[in-house]
């Protein structure tokens, strides 16, 4: 059994460059408004996963308080940009969403990968759902990695987390880095 490297807790968060909808480019762990200090990378599945375009939408919803707490926001999948134009017509979302990201890409970030089970669902292999959240430090603070897309955070307890973690007041360390 091949064994898969996962991103430790505390790390450096790769860099990792994709193209942006609409055109130019993100480094995914690097905010890109000037106001924030920490980033949340949200791996989505693609076009072909509707629980992947409830999410997406529902995660607009927080997207205010994120910003209220200077975390900036991106979501990336494999999908070409074609698909994304496509896909873009059921978000309902204003945060950035990338595309193009690679299977070296998805195993630099230690995602699951599936293959499509048929050329209706998709025509490349895909990360399965996958959250980061990196710290002012470029270090991961948050990671949360699932195989397949019934699985992923409770946006609600998420963001209100993140509120908690970055209020100085509690001075609530990165959780996991025991090794």
């Amino acid at each position: 059994m091949a064994m898969q490297s996962k991103l430790a807790a505390g790390e450096p968060f790769p860099q990792i460059t994709v193209p942006l909808s609409g055109g130019g480019s993100a480094e995914l762990g690097r905010p890109a408004c000037e106001e924030a200090d920490w980033r949340m990378v949200v791996v989505y599945r693609g076009k072909h996963c509707p629980l992947c375009t409830k999410y997406l939408n529902q995660l607009e919803k927080y997207w205010d308080r994120l910003c209220l707490n200077r975390v900036d926001l991106i979501a990336v999948s494999a999908d070409s940009e074609e698909q994304l134009k496509g896909h873009l017509e059921k978000l309902q979302v204003s945060f950035p969403i990338a595309y193009g990201l690679s299977e070296a890409q998805m195993k630099e970030l230690g995602l699951y990968i599936s293959l499509p089970r048929s050329a209706e669902e998709t025509d490349h292999n895909f990360a399965e759902p996958g959250l980061f959240v990196v710290n002012q430090e470029g270090k991961l603070h948050v990671v949360d990695i699932s195989n397949n897309p019934f699985v992923r955070p409770d946006l609600e307890q998420l963001v209100s987390g993140l509120e908690w973690i970055k209020n100085p007041d509690n001075n609530y360390p990165i959780r996991g880095t025991f090794r």
